[in-house]
């Protein structure tokens, strides 16, 4: 294990070192560097995920990385408006209000 200090290291290493270690050298250093699909893809696919299954604690990272990844604020609304009519209009809810949280918001008003 690499003794760098990681986010997930500082964020949750003092609590499950493993997860950690998997987190950063087999998600982010193997999975997230795979050439298949873009970070910007991935991003898309990862709070795709998130929103069908209403986990929105995650967003708190995965919004951010989204955007830093190059999906824009619009895209994401419009992720989270599609999806109401797949994986349910309280998880769509949710998430705007996650989105409203992390300052996130649609710049075409429609």
């Amino acid at each position: 294990m690499s003794e760098k200090p990681t986010a997930a290291r500082e964020s949750f290493g003092n609590v499950a070192p493993k997860l950690a270690e998997l987190s950063d050298e087999v998600l982010f250093g193997d999975i997230w560097e795979r050439p298949q699909l873009s970070k910007r893809d991935r991003s898309l696919v990862t709070c795709a995920a998130l929103i069908a299954l209403g986990k929105t604690e995650q967003m708190n990272f995965h919004i951010p990385r989204a955007i830093a990844n190059g999906v824009t604020p619009d895209e994401l609304v419009e992720l989270t408006t599609h999806l109401a009519f797949y994986a349910g209009w309280p998880n769509a809810m949710s998430t705007v209000s996650k989105l409203k949280e992390l300052g996130v918001a649609a710049n075409n008003g429609a």
